[in-house]
């Protein structure tokens, strides 16, 4: 009895990292879509609380990512990487091209919320195979 409550207890440890990296990847997704439709209020949607209220506005927020991460405005060949737990905080890498053909690890950083799992920046690096 005492190994099947512990196998039980290892198995749903070991089964929780699986559902939040599938629900933060879920996230990453739709907010992707979003902005190929160029939908930006629902982009925004996907964004923690913290991001909206920096940027006020789907708009601003739209803007902000057009103009400073064209990579994820308009992303090809999207691939999920690994996800990391780093400080508390899970951190989903992202291999993806830019209109141009570049590509890009973006790493998103990912707050769980009330309302799911939510998107609270990235940080942006060329891909090893990208030239300059």
């Amino acid at each position: 009895m005492r190994y099947l409550i512990l196998s039980l207890a290892l198995a749903l440890g070991l089964a929780a990292p699986l559902r939040a990296d599938e629900g933060a990847q879920a996230i990453i997704s739709a907010q992707i879509e979003a902005f190929l439709a160029q939908d930006v209020a629902r982009a925004y949607g996907y964004a923690t609380p913290f991001i909206q209220q920096k940027f006020g506005t789907p708009e601003q927020f739209g803007a902000m990512v057009r103009d400073g991460y064209p990579m994820v405005w308009k992303p090809s060949d999207v691939i999920f990487l690994d996800a990391k737990d780093i400080a508390g905080k899970l951190w989903q890498s992202v291999s993806l091209r830019d209109a141009t053909g570049a590509g890009w690890i973006v790493e998103y950083e990912m707050v769980e919320t009330p309302d799911g799992w939510r998107i609270n920046g990235v940080r942006v690096t060329p891909a090893p195979d990208a030239t300059a």
